[in-house]
């Protein structure tokens, strides 16, 4: 029989356009009806701003929590993990972002009433953790346009969100985007080309259900290395729908590898992608840890 659980959930209010802060009461009301014998002491936090989520995380492992809960989208997640992934404690996920994809790998993917049985009731699944430059991430890191595109919707549209939003940045990046020398490294393999992006995924997407590694497995300790060789802007925007599908994987210019450990260069540098959030530029190493932390699901 499982110990009760003693939960911190730190939820970023603005998440989802301030969905985030519409969830608080329901949050507390099923953590606080729940049985004892599941649930034997919670708190709930919010986040007051970027990084914070993450000094939370150390803060709730430090007060003895076994159940460290993200309320928020992917970006409330990842500092979450880069707080507390070495720590004893399983995570939950409370998916009320804007993208919310590494809820989408989980059994109740973006379903908001599940995501909280599972926090309740859930078992714990292995989920491989990835690492770029030491940082920890669980969806995709992406080098090139990809990143390019996070980085505008990080900047915002005034009316747009989600998917649609994810759309305009692609046509409005495209207009003034060039393709890279690449130089990849995926284990004893090296790929040298001109390419759009280089996705290393531990998820199948990104994005708001950009389904860009489509095969992806959280628990295989493996990265699907997605590649995108350079392609005139006409056809890439032809091609583009098909990602929300898994259907690009059959267009000509896609590349795709497993690998354990994966180099990018680039010339020029590139930006790299973290779950949501560009931490820099290329070169970047990537590595993979097999089942570093259990999710409840």
């Amino acid at each position: 029989m499982q110990e009760p659980r003693r939960v911190r959930v730190i939820l970023n209010p603005a998440a989802g356009r301030g969905q985030g802060a519409r969830r608080i009461d329901a949050i507390g009301m099923a953590l606080t009806e729940a049985p004892k014998a599941r649930i034997a002491e919670w708190k709930l936090w919010e986040t007051r701003g970027p990084g914070h989520a993450r000094e939370l995380a150390s803060q709730a492992l430090a007060e003895g929590a076994t159940v460290l809960a993200a309320a928020g989208g992917d970006g409330t997640l990842n500092e979450v993990l880069n707080g507390a992934w070495a720590g004893p404690a399983e995570f939950a996920v409370l998916p009320i972002g804007t993208g919310n994809d590494f809820a989408r790998a989980l059994s109740f993917g973006t379903d908001f009433d599940a995501a909280l049985n599972a926090l309740v009731n859930g078992e714990p699944r292995p989920v491989d953790v990835g690492f770029v430059n030491d940082r920890a991430f669980l969806n995709i890191a992406g080098c090139g346009f990809d990143a390019m595109v996070a980085d505008r919707i990080n900047r915002g549209y005034r009316s747009l969100r989600g998917t649609a939003a994810y759309v305009a940045a692609v046509v409005e990046c495209l207009c003034r985007y060039r393709a890279a020398e690449f130089r990849i490294l995926c284990g004893d393999e090296e790929l040298v080309f001109r390419a759009m992006l280089c996705s290393v995924a531990n998820t199948c997407s990104y994005g708001g259900g950009m389904r860009i590694a489509p095969d992806a497995q959280i628990d295989d300790g493996l990265f699907d290395v997605a590649v995108v060789r350079e392609t005139s802007r006409f056809e890439f925007l032809r091609a583009f729908p098909s990602v929300f599908r898994g259907k690009h994987t059959e267009h000509p210019k896609y590349l795709h590898r497993h690998a354990r450990w994966v180099r990018v260069e680039s010339d020029p540098p590139m930006p790299v992608l973290v779950d949501g959030e560009v931490v820099g530029t290329t070169p970047a190493t990537f590595t993979i840890r097999p089942r570093a932390i259990r999710v409840l699901t």
